[in-house]
């Protein structure tokens, strides 16, 4: 019997972002998190977080900028893998010239706050919550190839209810 309190607990557990979702086929990416971090490549999809859930809270704003777009699509440079939260995950962050990133994310949230917080964009190859890198494994993932520039052609609004993986729920295209 589903009690009104257990129908809270699910309506709280909903969470929305906005991702980048790489579009092309990389293999070497998806190769190193389905066999170093299989929990989280089975929740989603190689990816670039555009905004957090805490960012597009005024929906309605964030969907009606996201219509009106008429962006280009945006190509960030990544550097090589580089470990985080005290060596337990691995990303491939962002090289420093972020200004395209940065523009779309004010476009994106105009109207939701004056002064978007910076955020740095990766790819989480080993993400802590769900994996630990070792110096062994990191030696493996840096004998692989990974690209340094990717494009990305279209913003995808996503959504995840409790433990369950991330759901595309519309998606917005790049020019």
């Amino acid at each position: 019997m589903t009690t009104k309190l257990d129908n809270q607990k699910e309506i709280n557990n909903i969470r929305k972002q906005l991702t980048l979702f790489l579009q092309d086929n990389y293999e070497t990416i998806e190769k190193i998190r389905q066999k170093f971090n299989p929990k989280q490549y089975e929740l989603i999809k190689a990816h670039v977080t555009l905004c957090r859930e805490d960012e597009i809270e005024n929906l309605e704003q964030v969907l009606n900028n996201l219509s009106s777009l008429n962006e280009q699509k945006i190509t960030i440079r990544f550097e090589k893998p580089t470990r985080f939260d005290n060596g337990k995950g691995v990303f491939l962050k962002a090289h420093s010239d972020l200004k395209e990133f940065e523009s779309l994310r004010r476009k994106i949230l105009q109207g939701t706050t004056n002064q978007p917080r910076e955020q740095m964009p990766h790819i989480t190859l080993m993400h802590p919550r769900n994996s630990t890198c070792n110096n062994e494994i990191f030696d493996q993932i840096n004998q692989e190839i990974f690209p340094s520039i990717i494009t990305f052609n279209k913003i995808s609004l996503i959504e995840k209810r409790n433990d369950s993986g991330w759901k595309v729920l519309k998606n917005f295209s790049l020019i």
